[in-house]
């Protein structure tokens, strides 16, 4: 779960709202003192110290909050089960026998076992909310441009975001506050909306479960009938996400990996040798579909919040087949794409649960509209209780 611990590792900067909460830092970031490492020792090896935090840190330590350690992340973050070859899997306390979800995975676990108040993450493709779902946390991808991403190692740059994970919403709050700027957080959209392809695509379990949670909200006072959106050919946009993804991975970490075969897991080095193979005319033609799904997206989330499950699935076991993992990965990255295609802010709330599981319940609002959407969710939870 830690790469290097302490007590604390970086002081606070300040005195502030954040006073006496500590960070898990995600080993991406740069930290002052350290080298990011990536989860991949070889890599840690080559890399120098950093001379100062980076900004997305800084913006903590300056509220107060001070650094417990730096934490664990799959390869390059390119991931989202949790499990690192070189490191071991961090723990998943909610569901001991299963995986903890990444690539943030050991930020989530830090804050699920107490040993920190504040995850600081990132999500590519759903590496905030994948763990938070999978570990009955709250998590936000932050809209992508609200925090400074400088300090940061990157994996695709079209899609990166800061993320954090509490297991308060008040933690997570205060924690968004001192990272973006207010002044630019617009109010909370006014309806509520699902997209009847991501429904009806779910698993029997996940999509009783959702249903069920979409109807009770609707039969409380204040809130609106749900609407009924369409957000396109979903198999469509996550092939043409999965490709630039791919294609920005490649030209970020390809000259690397290249250099040193066989450092990577199987399942990473597969991934970067697909990434390896995207020709320029595919990588155009795919960011032709993104440009066109986020003008869609765009317009459905004029004043609506997207409700959808988290993930596809609960947290799979640790011993699931390979062949299972990759299926559940793609099921999930094809509901959690749509926000990291339009750089939209997504919370996940520890709302729901399956057989005594947790499952986020998932909010995707208008770009900078990150606070509003833990109102939102605060609210929702008062609903379904």
């Amino acid at each position: 779960m830690w790469r290097v611990l302490g007590n604390p590792l970086v002081g606070s900067e300040n005195i502030g709202p954040l006073c006496g909460r500590t960070v898990a830092v995600k080993d991406l970031y740069d930290v002052a003192g350290f080298a990011v490492g990536a989860g991949i020792p070889e890599y840690l090896r080559e890399q120098p110290f950093a001379a100062e935090s980076a900004p997305a840190l800084r913006s903590l330590l300056g509220a107060g909050a001070t650094v417990r350690g730096i934490a664990q992340t799959d390869e390059f973050a390119y991931s989202i089960i949790g499990a690192n070859v070189h490191y071991g899997t961090p723990p998943n306390p909610r569901v001991p026998d299963a995986l903890p979800g990444g690539s943030s995975s050991g930020p989530a676990s830090a804050v699920a076992l107490d040993q920190a108040d504040i995850g600081l993450g990132t999500d590519t493709a759903g590496s905030i909310r994948v763990p938070a779902s999978y570990q009955g946390l709250w998590g936000l991808r932050s809209t992508q441009d609200a925090v400074n991403r400088s300090g940061l190692l990157p994996l695709a740059p079209r899609f990166d975001a800061v993320g954090w994970l509490t297991r308060t919403p008040e933690v997570l709050r205060a924690a968004v506050v001192a990272s973006v700027q207010p002044q630019l957080q617009r109010g909370t959209p006014a309806r509520y909306a699902v997209a009847a392809s991501v429904v009806f695509g779910l698993d029997d379990a996940v999509q009783k479960t959702f249903v069920d949670a979409v109807d009770r909200l609707e039969s409380t006072d204040g809130i609106a009938p749900v609407e009924l959106v369409d957000v396109g050919d979903l198999a469509a946009m996550f092939q043409a996400f999965r490709t630039v993804q791919a294609a920005e991975a490649w030209q970020v970490h390809g000259s690397w990996v290249r250099a040193h075969p066989g450092v990577l897991g199987a399942d990473i080095a597969a991934r970067f040798a697909w990434a390896s193979r995207v020709t320029g005319s595919a990588e155009r033609a795919a960011r032709g579909v993104l440009g066109a799904a986020r003008e869609r997206l765009d317009q459905i989330l004029d004043d609506r919040v997207l409700l959808l499950p988290s993930t596809a699935s609960t947290a799979p076991r640790r011993d699931s087949a390979p062949a299972d993992l990759d299926r559940t990965r793609s099921a999930t990255l094809a509901l959690t794409c749509l926000a990291a295609i339009g750089g939209f802010p997504a919370l996940s709330a520890p709302l729901l649960d399956v057989d005594g599981t947790p499952l986020g319940l998932c909010l995707v609002g208008p770009r900078f509209s990150d606070l509003a959407l833990i109102d939102s969710a605060v609210g929702l939870a008062d609903r379904l209780a």
